[in-house]
């Protein structure tokens, strides 16, 4: 079992990340963006669909944002980690680059990236934390 980098990040936290982001990631693009109609209607399709009010995308940024700097700096050098931009060897640098990013603009980058659960996933599976053993 691997030994995981001295994390400021509580694995529950980014686990709750990791939940959050898969809800948020399944969502589609915007097709209709003033139906004009009752949601019900229209058998609640628009659920499914990144609106900029999004009460998913709203509570993953209220989350990150809660984050102390440790934390949200861990949380984006995991992303990276897990996107194949190091690994647990080069844990000190990457966390070292985060830490030089780093800006108020944490969750909206988070946000952005492409695949972000599974970026997280892959990390805390390379520092060898296991979803299950944090469930609740």
């Amino acid at each position: 079992m691997p030994t995981p980098p001295p994390l400021s990040i509580a694995p529950e936290k980014v686990f709750f990340v990791i939940a959050k982001a898969r809800q948020f990631d399944a969502k589609d693009v915007v097709t209709d963006p003033d139906p004009g109609s009752n949601a019900s209607d229209d058998g609640m399709r628009a659920v499914l669909e990144d609106h900029a009010d999004d009460p998913v995308r709203l509570e993953l940024s209220r989350f990150i944002r809660g984050l102390n700097v440790d934390e949200q700096i861990d949380l984006v050098a995991l992303a990276w980690m897990g996107r194949g931009d190091g690994d647990l060897d080069s844990w000190d640098e990457l966390r070292g680059e985060a830490a030089r990013a780093h800006n108020n603009r944490t969750a909206s980058y988070l946000l952005g990236m492409p695949l972000l659960a599974g970026h997280l996933e892959d990390a805390m599976a390379t520092c060898g934390f296991d979803e299950e053993d944090f469930e609740t």
